[in-house]
């Protein structure tokens, strides 16, 4: 099969031969027909990303979509001719999605939604993932709650404020004044994100704050969402590095919890959790309720690193989306 191969740190993908996997126990050989790019791609292919544990020479990747080509033994939830969706490999030590085909453990699949396209599909695992795994797993988010997402227009953030909507949540999300349509579009309130915290918290809830604060920035951001947060609320961050004053965070009596989406890949453990997850992403995509945002531009195997630079030149208009097959 055909591959992209990182062998140095900062250096190509190069475009090489390797043998085909074939599926061990347990696990599904899928023949890929996209593979999406993520911030943390650009990130392991930079030599920034340690907790990835992705070691050299590394497939990079960490969703794809595609078609499952043989299975192994063991797995009876898919069949040979599946179409199927994941956040399977590309750290860890896994082969990533950047090759023709992947074996990779059944739990981590679920079948794609039949109204996606192979490359909307692969858009949605690591998005869905980690925005279930807060609002969902974390917070317990109930209809009718408030609901602020910091980035809303981002590769998390798009997906956060669509699945907080289809949860009943009230939703507003910062973003950029040229994303304020897009926020829209998805059924929440713009928040231009230059506005200060303590008037955009006294225009949208009087001051009270809000139920949950979805964190997909960090930075500054998660300090803004320990100030955004109602007394008793919840804040759920993706990226909770750095140091950060709790302060905030105590006088309201909220809580706080990290989500760190890679750890199932990474550990081995709770992965068929990953696809019980996507299997709730494909029943509200076919409802309507989740769409992701795809940028148009278009990529394959062989112009992969201008997708990475893409990503890393400047802020693409939705998920930029490599073709495989």
């Amino acid at each position: 099969m055909k591959a992209l191969v990182l062998n140095r740190y900062n250096g190509p993908l190069e475009l090489v031969e390797l043998s085909r996997p074939s599926p061990p126990r347990g696990e599904v050989l899928v023949r890929i027909k996209a593979s999406a790019v993520n911030p943390l791609d650009t990130k392991i292919r930079a030599g920034a990303a340690a907790h990835a544990k992705h070691p050299l020479p590394a497939v990079l990747g960490i969703d794809l979509a595609g078609v499952v080509e043989a299975v192994g033994a063991d797995v009876t939830a898919f069949r040979p001719g599946d179409e199927v969706y994941g956040m399977t490999g590309g750290v860890g030590g896994l082969q990533g999605s950047l090759a023709q085909f992947a074996s990779v453990d059944a739990d981590l699949l679920a079948v794609k939604p039949a109204n996606l396209s192979m490359r909307e599909a692969a858009a949605l695992p690591l998005a869905f993932i980690t925005s279930y795994m807060g609002i969902v797993d974390r917070a317990r988010l109930q209809p009718g709650q408030t609901v602020l997402v910091q980035g809303g227009a981002g590769g998390v953030g798009h997906v956060s404020v669509q699945l907080a909507r289809a949860l009943g949540g009230e939703v507003f999300a910062t973003a950029s004044a040229r994303d304020a349509a897009t926020i829209e579009r998805f059924g929440a309130t713009p928040i231009d994100r230059a506005t200060p915290v303590e008037q955009y918290v006294a225009k949208h809830t009087r001051g009270e704050g809000f139920d949950l604060v979805v964190d997909t920035v960090g930075g500054a951001a998660l300090d803004a969402s320990f100030a955004a947060v109602k007394q008793f609320g919840h804040v759920v961050s993706a990226l909770g590095w750095g140091t950060h004053a709790l302060a905030p965070l105590s006088f309201r009596e909220a809580t706080y919890s990290g989500v760190f989406t890679l750890a199932a890949l990474l550990t081995g453990r709770y992965r068929a959790h990953h696809g019980e997850i996507l299997r709730e992403a494909t029943k509200l995509a076919e409802r309507g309720l989740i769409t992701p945002l795809i940028d148009p531009r278009r990529f394959d195997l062989a112009t992969a690193g201008a997708a990475h630079e893409a990503l890393t030149s400047g802020p693409a208009r939705g998920k930029i989306v490599v073709d495989i097959g």
